[in-house]
């Protein structure tokens, strides 16, 4: 489950009017940073005593994060620049789809037909297919996590599965294993709650900030799907399909490559975003166990206080 049409635009409002100017002061401090004149190597300076250097500002030092974990990951060098509670087990929510559809690409080719069944449209919303329809899984998957769509993420793994003849758990805690996701489980490929204490994934920020890293990787295009304000694609049989982005920030995180939203019951509000912070140099930034709207809140503090880190200042 995530946020409904009304809710997201209630959210888009006040997050673009909170932290908007935020963000574009952050990238103008990174760009600034990044474009600093080098002084000319025939140019000697002066001679001066020997200093020690002082420590860099820690720019996360004072981030207030409503979250119950949180990390911030350095995909680049595998090193965490902050973290809360990073390895804490915790509900996934629609984070749950990112497993998902790695399983997916392992199992099937990007172009591969998915024909979505009567169990698919039978998931609650957010949902947009009927039974019956064909299309293929680099679409599928596009559309379902830019509006993390519970009939897509069926469908998805359900294809996998059947493709890897192997039932839908075996498949998710396969794929978790083989990219070392040490807390991660999942029971479905959606994420929704099994029951009122059971949630269909379980994983750890810092888990999730690897897996957004992988996914990245291994399918750009799908990836970059989701830090559009929409997604659109064709089915098999001609008809267009279009969502809309379950994450009201993608218009105003400078270099996003990655966004996912999730939210359910027992998970609270989560948020998986990747972005890049120099030249292939991307940086996952994760946030599990907030509430609907400090998931954001708490996203859009931990980017700018990675512009931050890598400006070399305190704050922005």
């Amino acid at each position: 489950m995530d946020i409904s049409k009304a809710q997201q635009a209630m959210l888009e409002k006040q997050v673009m009017k909170d932290f908007g100017i935020a963000l574009v002061s952050a990238s103008a401090v990174l760009a600034l940073f990044l474009l600093l004149p080098l002084r000319p190597a025939s140019v000697s300076p002066p001679a001066v005593a020997a200093v020690a250097a002082a420590p860099a500002p820690n720019a996360f030092a004072n981030v207030p994060i409503a979250a119950t974990a949180a990390i911030v990951f350095d995909l680049a060098t595998g090193a965490p620049l902050y973290s809360k509670n990073a390895d804490a087990q915790l509900p996934l929510a629609s984070l749950t789809k990112l497993l998902a559809v790695y399983a997916a690409l392992t199992e099937l080719a990007p172009q591969t037909p998915v024909t979505i069944s009567a169990t698919a449209v039978q998931a609650e919303a957010p949902h947009l297919f009927r039974a019956g329809q064909v299309v293929a899984l680099n679409d599928l998957a596009r559309l379902t996590l830019t509006a993390s769509l519970n009939d897509g993420a069926v469908a998805i793994i359900e294809a996998a599965a059947a493709k890897s003849s192997r039932s839908e758990t075996e498949l998710l805690s396969q794929t978790a294993a083989d990219l070392h996701l040490f807390q991660t489980y999942a029971v479905n490929g959606n994420g929704l709650d099994v029951s009122t204490t059971v949630s269909g994934g379980y994983g750890s920020a810092r888990d999730m900030a690897r897996l957004a890293g992988a996914l990245v990787d291994r399918a750009p295009a799908i990836a970059l799907a989701t830090t559009h304000a929409s997604a659109s694609a064709v089915s098999r049989g001609g008809t267009p399909l279009t969502v809309t982005n379950t994450d009201p920030m993608v218009g105003t995180i400078p270099h996003l490559l990655l966004s996912k939203t999730g939210y359910t019951d027992l998970a609270g509000g989560n948020l998986a975003l990747v972005f890049d912070v120099g030249i292939n140099h991307p940086v996952a930034v994760v946030v599990l166990g907030s509430s609907i709207e400090e998931r954001f809140t708490d996203g859009m503090a931990l980017v700018a206080a990675t512009l931050a880190h890598f400006a070399g200042v305190a704050s922005l």
